[in-house]
C-alpha cells in the first residue's frame, strides 16, 4: 500500500503480469470450459459478464475442447473488437492436437505449427502470453527458449511463460535465457489453493527470486472451497464431482477422507459468513494475497457462478483471517529443511545470536 491510498478503500484490482510492464485483472478469466461444460452462447455471456466487471486477462490453451475453446474465443473477439482490443490474452501449447509423433511437445516443431494453429482459431495475429502448458523431457529447453525468444522478436508473441513447472525447471529456465540473451519469461501457472499448498516448497521461492508472476489453476480445489460439498455425503447433480465422483485430482473419496480438507473447509465457511460472503470469496480471497500470485483463474459454467467469484476481488480479509486459513492448510512437509528449523534458517532476522 503506498501512503497516498486509503486503508478503507477497496484494493487495487489491477496488477504487474510478472516482470513483464503489462497490467492485468487480478483475476483472469480461464475458458477451460468453453465447448465442453459451457456452449458457444453461454461461454460469450461469461465472456461479456467477465469484460463488464473489469476484467482484461483471458487464459485459454489449444487443447481445450480440442481447440473448441480457442475458437469460441476468436468469435468473441471478433464480434467485440473495441473490447478485445484492451484485452491480454494467454494461450498454451504442449499436449497433442493431432496422431504424428511431432503433433505434441514442446520442440520447434511442433511449437511453429501449435502457435500458427492457435492464432488462426483465435481469429488474431499476436499473442499476449504464449505459456508452455507442461515440462517437456524430450525436447532440450535451449530449443524451446529460442523458439519463444524468436516469436516474441518476430512479434507473434509478446511474452511467454509455462505451466506446471516445478522449481527447478522454472529456475533452469531463467537462468538458460538470461545466460543467452533470450526474452525472459514472466509467468508460471501452477495449481494452488487452499487444500494444494505444496508449490510453496520450492516453486513460489523461485518465482520470488526471478520476478516470475504466478498464474494459479485450480483455486477453488475442483469446487471443494465453494462449500457444495458435506462431510460424508457424495456429491450429485450438475457438479464436477457431482457428475464424475472420481474426476481427476479432487477425488471424492481421498479428500473427503482427510481430516484436513474439513479443517480448512469450516475455516473458509466461518470467515465467509463473517463477511457475509460466499465460501467461494474468502477462499479466493486468501489466494490473490499471496505472495508471488498476479492473477488467479478462474473457470465458470455460469455467469452467476462468474460473478460470485469475481466479488472477491474486492473482499480484503484481515491479518488474523489470512493467518488463521494459512494454519489451518498448513500442507504435509518434511521436518527439515521444510519444517520448522528449515523455515527458521530461511526467514532469519539479524540478531546478536544470527
Amino acid at each position: 500500500m503506498t501512503a497516498d491510498q486509503n486503508p478503507d478503500s477497496p484494493p487495487n484490482p489491477y496488477r504487474m503480469l510478472g516482470r513483464s510492464g503489462a497490467v492485468v485483472f487480478a483475476q483472469a478469466l480461464g475458458t477451460m470450459t468453453f465447448g465442453a461444460e459451457a456452449d458457444e452462447s453461454t461461454s460469450h455471456a461469461i465472456l461479456d459478464a467477465y469484460v463488464a466487471g473489469g476484467g482484461n486477462f483471458l487464459d485459454t490453451a489449444d487443447v481445450y475442447s480440442s481447440g473448441r475453446s480457442e475458437e469460441i474465443l476468436g468469435t468473441w473477439l471478433a464480434a467485440n473488437p473495441t473490447e478485445a482490443a484492451q484485452l491480454v490474452l494467454a494461450t498454451k501449447a504442449r499436449f497433442p492436437m493431432g496422431a504424428g509423433p511431432n503433433d505434441l511437445g514442446t520442440s520447434r516443431r511442433h511449437l511453429r505449427t501449435a502457435l500458427e494453429d492457435s492464432l488462426r482459431r483465435l481469429g488474431v495475429e499476436h499473442i499476449d502470453l504464449y505459456q508452455m502448458h507442461a515440462w517437456d523431457a524430450l525436447t532440450p529447453l535451449e530449443e524451446t527458449l529460442r523458439f519463444l525468444d524468436d516469436a516474441v522478436r518476430a512479434g507473434k508473441i509478446g511474452y511467454y511463460g509455462f505451466s506446471n513447472f516445478t522449481g527447478w525447471q522454472l529456475t533452469k529456465a531463467v537462468m538458460l535465457a538470461e545466460r543467452h540473451g533470450w526474452a525472459m519469461p514472466v509467468t508460471l501457472q501452477p495449481q494452488y489453493n487452499l487444500l494444494v499448498r505444496g508449490i510453496e516448497h520450492e516453486i513460489v521461492p523461485a518465482a520470488l527470486d526471478a520476478g516470475i508472476g504466478l498464474l494459479p489453476w485450480s483455486p477453488l480445489g475442483g469446487g471443494w472451497l465453494s462449500g457444495k460439498y458435506q462431510r460424508d455425503v457424495p456429491p450429485t447433480g450438475t457438479t464436477r464431482l457431482g457428475e464424475n465422483p472420481e474426476r481427476g485430482l479432487e477425488a471424492w473419496k481421498q479428500r473427503n477422507a482427510s481430516e484436513r480438507t474439513w479443517r480448512v473447509i469450516d475455516a473458509v465457511r466461518e470467515i465467509a459468513e463473517a463477511h457475509g460472503v460466499s465460501p467461494s470469496q474468502a477462499a479466493l480471497a486468501w489466494l490473490g494475497a499471496q505472495p508471488a500470485v498476479t492473477s488467479v483463474i478462474l473457470g465458470a459454467r455460469s455467469v452467476e457462478q462468474l460473478q460470485d467469484n469475481m466479488a472477491a476481488v474486492a473482499l480484503q480479509l484481515d491479518a488474523a483471517e489470512l493467518e488463521r486459513l494459512t494454519e489451518v492448510s498448513a500442507p504435509p512437509a518434511d521436518d527439515y529443511p521444510y519444517g520448522a528449523p528449515g523455515r527458521e534458517q530461511r526467514h532469519r532476522k539479524i540478531s546478536g545470536g544470527r
